[in-house]
């Protein structure tokens, strides 16, 4: 059906080319069928579509198979070297309805995800409208477009721009959306600028309000939110002044409150957070007061090595206070680890290392000081 599909793209009849294009944009959902389409060669007809901005529907249909092939990285490639970027930011720019946006900017922070498609995008002005539309309420659209600009972040001259057209700020200010999918998507945006900014600390600092909002949100019952909003606070506990403010409105105990959660996404990036938010004051003893140690050792049992790199750098930060080297002790830690160190991740291997060190000079200077009365 897909090659059926893509030939009749090059019809001459527009209704035909739009129920082909239509198809495409519901089809291409699924991996393989953008993978067919390109092998069936229909992505220089869909890109040819974009010619036609007169005819709406069609429009639609083709921006949205834009969209949806373009969450293929070699669809991305093949867009890049059709020049598709500068034809979608085009179509940013000349008025188009909100449907045909929601698409485009999708199929924008589609392409964003390479290293090409960013700097294609900065290359053709295409940032300053999509900062623009940050201040849109069409909730699809501003899911789409925070989703491309916290990506297009990841290049830093384009963050250079974002940051002098206040696009953090925005950013920001969609925390405060009621629809969680902008929450979600505003925060993990807010990731990459503070990561990439050049003075990040001091520009999340000039946010009156915007450390106390992103620590609420911790009380979200949005399993998406709390992994984006703990993302964002791993990259925040980066600045020492922010982390001691983030302590100051209760981050330790929230975080430690969601170490019962269930889900692997969200202890990836929670366990991150902790792993930095050690880094003042007493919080390693307030998260063992917290109750979070024990769970935290339950996340070694995931499948997932990510999960497994992020606790292992969160115990080893936490295993630095006795107490909590005898929780992690109990809870069978020592074995957990012990298959860690020779992982082939430099890092896994060194935090589990360090974590089992730690636990191992408690034990000793125990058996001192038991030896000694």
């Amino acid at each position: 059906m897909i090659k059926f599909l893509v030939e009749n793209l090059s019809s001459t009849n527009e209704e035909l080319q739009t129920h082909c294009a239509s198809a495409i944009f519901k089809c291409a959902e699924e991996d393989e069928t953008r993978t067919l389409v390109r092998q069936y060669n229909g992505l220089l007809p869909l890109v040819n579509l974009l010619d036609n901005p007169s005819n709406k529907e069609l429009l639609v249909a083709a921006t949205g198979a834009v969209w949806k092939c373009a969450q293929n990285l070699e669809n991305v490639a093949a867009f890049n070297k059709l020049n598709t970027i500068k034809k979608l930011i085009g179509l940013l720019e000349n008025n188009q309805p909100e449907d045909v946006l929601v698409n485009v900017v999708g199929a924008l922070g589609a392409c964003a995800q390479t290293l090409d498609g960013r700097q294609a995008i900065r290359e053709n002005n295409g940032i300053t409208p999509l900062v623009n539309l940050l201040t849109g309420t069409n909730q699809s659209l501003l899911v789409n477009v925070t989703t491309a600009v916290g990506a297009c972040a990841l290049d830093s001259d384009s963050m250079v721009v974002i940051d002098r057209l206040d696009g953090v700020r925005l950013l920001w200010s969609l925390l405060k959306s009621p629809n969680p999918h902008v929450q979600a998507s505003a925060a993990w945006a807010i990731s990459p600028c503070i990561e990439h900014a050049k003075d990040a600390g001091e520009m999340v600092r000039s946010f009156v309000g915007g450390l106390e909002l992103i620590v609420s949100l911790l009380k979200s019952d949005q399993s998406e939110v709390l992994a984006s909003v703990c993302a964002a606070i791993a990259n925040i506990a980066k600045d020492e002044e922010n982390l001691a403010v983030i302590t100051d409105h209760g981050v330790v105990p929230m975080l430690g409150k969601l170490t019962l959660i269930r889900s692997d996404k969200l202890r990836k990036h929670l366990a991150e957070a902790i792993a930095r938010c050690c880094h003042w004051g007493n919080n390693r003893v307030a998260f063992g007061a917290a109750s979070a140690v024990a769970p935290l050792v339950k996340y070694l049992k995931s499948p997932d090595e990510d999960v497994h790199r992020s606790t292992a750098r969160a115990l080893h930060q936490l295993s630095m206070d006795a107490d909590n080297c005898i929780t992690m002790h109990e809870n069978g830690v020592v074995q957990l680890l012990l298959g860690m160190v020779g992982s082939s991740d430099p890092e896994l291997q060194e935090a589990a290392a360090g974590t089992i060190g730690n636990i191992r000079r408690l034990a000793l200077a125990s058996e001192k000081a038991s030896m000694a009365s």
